[in-house]
């Protein structure tokens, strides 16, 4: 108590010239003056700053739950359009779409189902050879070796390894694997990562007679096992043509960045493994 009032003592002139300048402010605020209206349009600009500042706070510290809720989101609405894209009948679309769960007549196929798993990027290579990326799900989440892994923008890869909780994935940035693709047209071909340039890919041989043009998309075929189809792969940036043969060569940039890239999704085919059973050669005995 000794100590503050010989603070007080010590500082009184100036605390009580700070307290007469804080009440000379209150009363020119509070009367209908020019400066009085300058004083109150200075805080309220001041009060402004600092809300925004905390809205920006607060809008930083809570990206991170907006992410989840936003992949989570996005992987409802993927499994909305594919339920329709991975279900044939014997009657066309228009008909298919009048179909209602009591009609028996119409014969329908369902050839895929997927699972979508949201997992966020640990760690990711674009230099090497052959490149991969960690993802901070594992068996414990659902994932399993050879599963697709796409991003919200476009392929990213397969799944290599797994352990408990963390995986590993060879990205498509990679001469371990080819993707086959295909153009609006329905022709397709193996895209080549070009492994000097992480943002290009190539289509090499493509037959002379397939229209092609810049900015035309090159999606994934269902062929090999691989990926599901028509995930976008890039779009074609230039088109060259071999002056022996006639073919073209496209040069692609890929849809996903994977400079930047921080969350993807893990796809399960829950019907893959029933069709690859079919397709393996019988064993000899």
């Amino acid at each position: 108590m000794r100590n503050f009032i010989l603070i007080i003592r010590r500082f009184f002139n100036l605390i009580l010239f700070a307290g007469l300048e804080i009440i000379c402010f209150i009363l020119i605020a509070q009367s209908h003056t020019l400066q009085g209206d300058d004083i109150v349009s200075s805080a309220n600009t001041v009060t402004g700053i600092i809300y925004k500042k905390q809205s920006d706070l607060f809008y930083y510290i809570s990206l991170g739950q907006m992410n989840d809720s936003l992949i989570s989101e996005n992987v409802r609405l993927r499994k909305l359009v594919d339920r329709y894209k991975t279900v044939d009948t014997l009657r066309d679309s228009t008909v298919r779409r009048q179909i209602t769960n009591t009609d028996t007549a119409v014969h329908i196929v369902k050839y895929a189902e997927y699972v979508y798993r949201t997992a966020r990027v640990i760690n990711n290579s674009v230099e090497g050879v052959n490149n991969y990326i960690t993802i901070n799900r594992g068996s414990a989440d659902g994932i399993a070796k050879g599963m697709s892994v796409v991003s919200g923008t476009g392929l990213v890869g397969r799944v290599e390894f797994v352990t408990k909780h963390f995986a590993s994935i060879l990205s498509i940035l990679s001469n371990k694997q080819q993707v086959s693709a295909k153009l609006k047209d329905g022709t397709f071909k193996a895209t080549v990562w070009d492994n000097e340039r992480p943002d290009q890919f190539m289509m090499k041989d493509m037959p002379p007679e397939a229209k092609i043009k810049k900015g035309d998309s090159v999606v994934t075929t269902s062929f090999g096992n691989t990926f599901p189809p028509d995930v976008l792969i890039g779009t074609v940036t230039q088109v060259e043509i071999n002056k022996k043969n006639g073919k073209q060569q496209l040069y692609l940039k890929p849809a996903t960045n994977f400079r930047s890239l921080q969350y993807v999704y893990v796809i399960e085919n829950i019907m893959d493994p029933e069709k690859k059973q079919l397709e393996e050669p019988p064993v000899k005995k």
